[in-house]
């Protein structure tokens, strides 16, 4: 039996006979999509009715449905918005108990109700004084009752719709920026909303609102297929997760996925992302259209000519101003020119797109499907004045965007590039990235044009920033993978040999300074030559330093600060003296500073922890807010515990470890023998202001004399903070590094950022019998990389061995 023939059986039988068929049906999975919505919508359709026959309703009312369920898109937990509209003849006492009868048997069922009782002309006041309500009767369905009243309805709203066009549509474009702004774009977000989001569902209503009003209508290719895709993401997580919700939350969408008979959460992701580009091209484009007609007719030329008595004058041709080969400026927008040929001319895609980007103009979307279906695919390798097109286009900076998305739009860049339909939509889960990874590689271009005068090759840093991650479409590292596609389409795009090499260089090597500048000792010369032997150059070292900063700056505004860009410049200003011939400096014959000095002299003399704490630290502007975080140098004697104590107390105090330096001192004899430790650190507040000194201090004497449990207080704090609900943490992972450092055994910790993890790593080193040299911190989300530089408590390296046993300790204590 189906489920229309069980509601046939039991839609009289009320609410309970309508909930299992409505439950039948649901369960259904041969039938899903715009097959199962428009079956929930009929089977809810004869209960309502149903329900509104056996009140025996009075004459000149009618139950309405509107909104989402006027347009029959019910999915498995959707409101039901109703309108029971009369004519106002009938007695209001009969009309509210009327509506009681069809009202309550839909929240005895549990079921979300948008409901309101109104005459036609209450309707439709209220359509003139909320936009919302308006919209939603855009899409009034009959339901029951007096099907010619709600015509008559209808026929008044869709005309004031159109005789309002000009006030009403400017407002809604002003919602929906807001709603927006508010809730992201969907094609980014790794938890988006199906509905609010732009690109979302709602922007699909309002191109239908768009399309009403006459003014103008939205791009229909893909746009239909787009919206069934995001119903059917819907319709699939409002069952496996059983709630009315319309966010894709992490927790559920392998789920979702696994209900759609796709292959993962990332494919998912994927669809989802391709159907809300497919909505929200529509979206910029429709509304382009929009502004333009508002425009055209707020001058009203012919109206003005006749009020001021000069009688009819004809229409002002159209202004078309040049602007590059083929390429004219109309109306506001880059269309092609009369003349051009783009069967004739494979280059005009690119010289269209370059001369929109330049003038920062949209490129309409009449000359974009034009190119896409009649010009000539460029030859390989591209002749010269296609390789500058595009360079000038990856030059324009934010105007690059809206240009490159059309061409994107339309198919054109993957012809261009066919490498490119790899990382389109690609997500990219990790929560430090605000873009998906076509978008980011777009966004770096974007930070790079404003780079370019840092470097000697302006295109060779503008190709880069496209292609540094375009190895994520493969499997493996995709630093390695992308340096051998990179190679390939720079051939392609016509680059000579030696310029191929750098570009391959750059894309291999785009992640080598960052990693290198926060996550390992930079005193260390072994450290610096391994940089430059991997770029090889003074002009691919400033090529990396600029891509390194645009490649950040695009990821989003927690993988770049003042602190990393001062170690990443550091880092160069080192490599490049390597490059020149200089020789590194000898850390070990490096003498402590003056201050250090003094503080180690003033440690042994009282035989108690020494600490200074600088809030502003050196080469700071006044008015920069601790720009690398403070610098904090403690001085102690030499004792077991120093590394989890200092690391324990920061912790307990909210300060966030950037880097940590590890010496001993040995003192003058006639100062006093004795060793002394010294510990010249980075911290940064996690929130409100820096602690004390003198309050440091304490806490750090009691620490090292037992009196204070770091681990016990911090063990308390985490509980009353329970995590956040979401994918569980991936295990730490701790290895040996193969830094080929002739100072120490390089360990890197990779791990699930928490408070006190220095703590605890150091307390696995204490347990260990090692000696830390120094610690570089690197935090990125929620996912922190820390480098310790260990000896034996000799000095000497570690065996390989001993290296090995160390990173297994170290990782079953973190676990």
């Amino acid at each position: 039996m189906t489920s229309l023939e069980v509601s046939e059986e039991t839609e009289d039988s009320g609410p309970g006979g309508y909930a299992a068929a409505r439950l039948l049906l649901l369960q259904e999975k041969e039938r899903s999509g715009p097959p199962r919505r428009a079956a929930l919508a009929r089977l809810t359709d004869d209960w309502l009715t149903g329900l509104f026959t056996s009140a025996a309703p009075p004459r000149g009312v009618a139950l309405v449905a509107v909104g989402g369920y006027g347009r029959a898109e019910l999915s498995p937990r959707s409101d039901l918005d109703l309108l029971l509209l009369h004519d106002g003849s009938a007695d209001k006492a009969a009309v509210a108990a009327l509506a009681d009868r069809i009202w309550y048997p839909v929240w005895d069922l549990g079921l979300a109700l948008d409901h309101s009782v109104r005459t036609p002309a209450e309707a439709r006041a209220t359509a003139g004084e909320d936009l919302k309500v308006h919209l939603g009767l855009l899409d009034a369905r009959p339901l029951a009752g007096d099907h010619g009243l709600v015509a008559a309805l209808r026929t008044t709203i869709l005309a004031d719709w159109r005789n309002q066009a000009p006030k009403r549509l400017p407002e809604l474009d002003e919602l929906c920026r807001e709603r927006a702004d508010r809730m992201g774009e969907l094609q980014f977000l790794l938890e988006p909303d199906l509905k609010e989001a732009r690109g979302g569902l709602r922007d699909v209503q309002v191109l239908r609102a768009v399309a009403a009003s006459w003014l103008a209508d939205a791009p229909r290719e893909g746009l239909d297929a787009a919206r069934r895709r995001l119903l059917d993401a819907r319709d699939a997580l409002h069952l496996t997760t059983g709630r009315a919700t319309d966010r894709l939350a992490l927790q559920d969408q392998d789920a979702v996925a696994l209900d759609l008979g796709l292959l993962d959460a990332d494919t998912l992701l994927r669809e989802v992302y391709e159907a809300a580009r497919t909505i929200s091209y529509a979206t910029d484009v429709t509304w382009r259209e929009v502004n333009r007609v508002l425009k055209a007719r707020s001058a009203r030329p012919r109206l003005r000519a006749l009020l001021t008595g000069r009688g009819s004058v004809a229409k002002p041709p159209v202004e078309r101003t040049p602007l590059a080969e083929g390429v004219v400026e109309m109306d506001g927008e880059v269309v092609l020119a009369r003349t051009a040929r783009p069967e004739r001319d494979p280059v005009l895609p690119l010289r269209a797109a370059a001369a929109a980007a330049q003038s920062a103009l949209p490129i309409s979307l009449h000359a974009v499907r034009r190119l896409a279906a009649t010009a000539t695919p460029l030859p390989v390798p591209w002749p010269a004045e296609a390789r500058e097109e595009l360079v000038t286009l990856l030059g324009a900076g934010e105007a690059t965007v809206p240009v490159w998305e059309a061409l994107e739009a339309e198919g054109l860049i993957t012809q261009l590039l066919p490498d490119w339909e790899r990382v389109r939509c690609r997500p990219q889960r990790n929560p430090v990235h605000t873009w998906t990874v076509d978008r980011h590689l777009v966004e770096t271009a974007v930070r790079a044009s404003s780079l370019t005068r840092r470097v000697g090759r302006p295109d060779l840093l503008l190709v880069a920033a496209l292609l540094h991650d375009i190895g994520k479409g493969w499997p493996g590292d995709h630093s390695v993978a992308g340096e051998t596609i990179a190679r390939d389409l720079a051939t392609r795009i016509g680059f000579d040999r030696a310029d191929v090499g750098v570009l391959a260089t750059a894309v291999r090597h785009h992640l080598l300074l960052v990693e290198t500048a926060t996550r390992r000792d930079l005193d260390d010369p072994a450290t610096v030559r391994a940089v430059a032997s991997a770029v090889g150059t003074v002009g691919t070292l400033e090529l990396l330093h600029a891509l390194t900063e645009a490649d950040a700056l695009a990821t989003g505004p927690a993988a770049w600060s003042s602190w990393r860009a001062s170690l990443v410049a550091d880092l160069v200003k080192r490599v490049a003296g390597v490059l020149a011939g200089e020789t590194p400096p000898d850390p070990e014959a490096a003498a402590p500073s003056a201050e250090q000095e003094r503080l180690a002299m003033e440690a042994l003399r009282t035989g108690e922890p020494v600490l200074a704490l600088h809030t502003q630290p050196v080469g700071a502007e006044p008015e920069e807010p601790e720009p690398v975080g403070v610098e904090l140098v403690i001085a102690l004697p030499d004792q077991p515990g120093v590394l989890p104590a200092v690391a324990g107390v920061l912790a307990l105090h909210r300060l966030t470890v950037r880097a940590a330096d590890l010496r001993a001192i040995e003192l003058p004899t006639e100062v006093g023998a004795g060793s002394v430790l010294v510990l010249d650190w980075r911290v940064a507040a996690e929130y409100g202001s820096l602690p004390q000194a003198h309050r440091l201090r304490a806490d750090l004497v009691r620490a090292l004399d037992g009196s204070l449990d770091i681990a016990a207080r911090l063990a308390e704090r985490e509980a009353a903070y329970p995590r956040r609900r979401g994918l569980t943490a991936p295990p730490p992972r701790v290895t040996v590094a193969a830094a080929d450092s002739r100072l120490a055994t390089v360990i890197e910790v990779r791990a699930q950022d928490a408070p006190g993890l220095l703590h605890r790593v150091g307390r696995a080193l204490e347990g260990a019998a090692v000696r830390v040299r120094s610690a570089h911190v690197s935090t990125l989300g929620a996912n922190a990389v820390d480098t310790l530089y260990v000896t034996r408590p000799d000095g000497s390296l570690l065996p390989d061995e001993e290296a090995v046993d160390l990173a297994r300790t170290l990782e079953s204590a973190l676990r």
